[in-house]
């Protein structure tokens, strides 16, 4: 089993969980986050004060899938996340030991 973690922008939420579902994968966890890579934050206007805005919203994707999916899940994503410009984000694999459905008690692929 492995664990998919993407970083996208928030605006491409949508187009990444219909990907996601076209490759038939419909369980995930999203978080809404807050941070910067190279893309750095930027300047903003405030009531005619400028002031820096360092970290950036972005969204938090996690999906635990069996490991012949991986592939087809990471294309997916990355192909729906794409707009080309810096700040697209980041998707990281893990490996994951094992996994419980709480429930049932289903252990690793059957609690998937």
């Amino acid at each position: 089993m492995k664990k998919i973690e993407a970083i996208i922008k928030p605006f491409k939420m949508d187009d990444v969980r219909e990907a996601l579902a076209d490759v038939g994968i419909a369980g995930m966890t999203v978080t809404e986050v807050k941070g910067f890579g190279r893309q750095k934050g930027h300047t903003e206007l405030y009531r005619g004060a400028e002031y820096q805005v360092d970290f950036l919203p972005k969204i938090k994707i996690d999906i635990i899938i069996d490991d012949e999916r991986v592939e087809q899940a990471v294309e997916a994503i990355e192909q729906a996340a794409r707009t080309g410009k810096i700040g697209d984000g980041k998707i990281f694999v893990y490996n994951v030991e094992s996994a419980l459905r709480i429930r049932t008690g289903e252990t690793n692929e059957d609690a998937l």
